[in-house]
């Protein structure tokens, strides 16, 4: 029987991927031939989905993007023997963006079917979390310590801190909540790994648990990944089914219970404290700190909050050890990075590859530049609340604290490239026009600075006063930044006044005040 993968990854469903799966079916049922349909994740090759792979004498070979009404012509031309046609790529680990890659969090992603526990075990699966059981709560959190691994959801928090000061503390119950609300702009990491390897954020959840003595943990996930809610409800499932999770942890004294919540599709939801108050069945937002949820979180108890790519990471950690994942990196930026490019971007989709590259090396060469064929003018990197960046800053290493420097952040490891049409004015309105919408309104600097600043940018872009406007914007992203209660307030000010900052030019030429003094 010969084996066809088609993605279920959002990718591909959005270009056809289910047609395509339903007509391959029904053309094998009509010719005998027998095909076992595989429904894998993505290998994060955005601008070739739907891609195809079929598994020959020779390995899997690939036929990308393929569209609904293809299949046919794909099978009259050898498809299931490797055959020649216009869309064959051949080899899909040997094509350029796959090959250059260091895969440690997303090895599995597009290599195996994401709801077969034979599959995930047969590529490295269960190791770490074998492994954690063995070692104890001090060892993992060690473990993780030196690791070097830092909160991949933006903060850059040192992981292990976080699981030691939850195992330290006393409680009657401990929780581990993942964070799958990943809603900022030109990011989809978190969903690729839940649609493609879901058992991997499991483990790393359950090493967690292991790790602080938490028995019950929560993936609170946004409702506009419906192909995610299901995989990660099924995986759960089955390694229920398996004696994974549940009263005993592979045999283990350890108990773990796991459920996955969906959101109502709040921004704000995505901060931590904004999310703990959702799960907890009341209007998402922003609590004081301290106390810190490692301390009191959900339901007051003391809760691990950590980013999927966070957890996600720790089963490779704990499976290989710290040392050979703190190798990879540079400065306090350690392990590897998934890179998310999106935007006006010739080669768009998910690109893992240790910290340290620099921002051109990512936007000229990963990405190969613009798909309009005009010259990249603006990168904006973590998301809607990241800074832009001109071309004079694509030295800049993808590091935490080189970011930093620089007035910018990695946040979410969102790039989205911008090409020489861009008007910077409109994007810097736009940023305060998004936290104005998005704000849980509970700081004044955030729910009245918006809202504020959004009017005075619609001043700018009428011509109205422009220098006197300018400088009332940059008092706003001034008291934004350093008053609001959590990042949705404090880092609006990094995507208006970079772009104030690189692009004067596009502001009816009006130089900042601190330039002008």
């Amino acid at each position: 029987m010969t084996k066809v993968y088609i993605p279920l990854d959002s990718f591909a469903v959005a270009n056809g991927a289910d047609e395509i799966a339903e007509e391959l079916r029904k053309l094998s049922d009509d010719r005998g031939l027998g095909i076992e349909i595989v429904r894998n994740g993505s290998h994060g090759m955005a601008w070739l989905e739907p891609l195809l792979e079929v598994e020959t004498g020779n390995g899997r070979v690939g036929y990308g993007p393929i569209e609904p009404g293809e299949i046919e012509a794909l099978l009259d031309a050898g498809f299931l023997t490797g055959g020649d046609h216009a869309k064959r790529i051949g080899d899909v680990f040997e094509h350029p963006f796959l090959k250059g890659q260091t895969r440690l969090t997303f090895k599995r992603c597009g290599v195996t079917d994401p709801l077969s526990l034979e599959d995930y075990e047969a590529h490295g699966g269960l190791l770490g979390l074998r492994r954690a059981i063995e070692m104890g709560s001090e060892a993992i959190v060690e473990e993780v310590k030196e690791s070097g691994l830092r909160g991949r959801g933006g903060a850059g928090f040192p992981t292990g801190i976080k699981w030691e000061t939850v195992m330290k503390t006393e409680g009657p119950k401990k929780y581990i909540v993942a964070n799958a609300d990943e809603g900022d702009s030109g990011t989809f990491a978190d969903r690729m790994i839940m649609e493609g390897d879901p058992f991997c954020l499991i483990e790393g959840m359950t090493i967690a648990a292991v790790a602080t003595g938490a028995t019950k943990g929560y993936i609170y996930l946004r409702s506009e990944y419906p192909v995610a809610i299901r995989v990660m409800r099924e995986a759960i499932k089955r390694a229920e089914d398996f004696g994974w999770l549940g009263i005993s942890v592979l045999g283990s004294a350890h108990a773990f219970d796991l459920e996955v919540r969906v959101g109502a599709g709040a921004y704000v939801c995505g901060e931590e404290t904004s999310l703990l108050d959702s799960l907890e069945g009341k209007r998402g937002q922003v609590r004081f700190k301290p106390p810190l949820p490692a301390i009191k979180g959900l339901f007051g108890r003391p809760t691990v909050i950590n980013n999927v790519i966070s957890l996600a990471s720790t089963p490779e950690i704990l499976a290989k050890g710290a040392k050979v994942y703190k190798d990879f990196g540079i400065g306090r930026s350690r392990g590897t990075i998934p890179l998310q490019i999106a935007g006006n971007v010739k080669h768009g989709g998910l690109y893992e590859v240790p910290f340290g590259l620099t921002l051109g090396e990512i936007v000229e060469g990963i990405a190969g530049g613009t798909n309009s064929g005009k010259p990249v003018r603006a990168v904006q990197v973590g998301g809607p609340l990241g800074a832009y960046f001109p071309r004079s800053l694509f030295d800049t290493p993808f590091d935490y604290e080189a970011f930093a420097e620089k007035k910018g952040l990695i946040g979410h490891a969102g790039i989205v490239i911008f090409d020489d049409t861009v008007d910077m004015m409109k994007q810097a309105r736009f940023a305060f026009e998004f936290c104005a919408v998005e704000s849980c309104g509970k700081c004044t600097p955030c729910r009245i600075g918006a809202v504020r600043g959004l009017e005075t940018m619609e001043k700018i872009i009428a011509g109205d006063n422009a220098a006197e406007s300018l400088e009332l914007v940059e008092d706003l992203c001034n008291t934004m930044e350093f008053g609001s209660l959590c990042a949705l307030g404090g880092f609006t000010p990094y995507p208006v006044m970079s772009a104030i900052r690189h692009f004067p030019e596009d502001f009816n030429g009006t130089p900042m005040r601190e330039a002008a003094e």
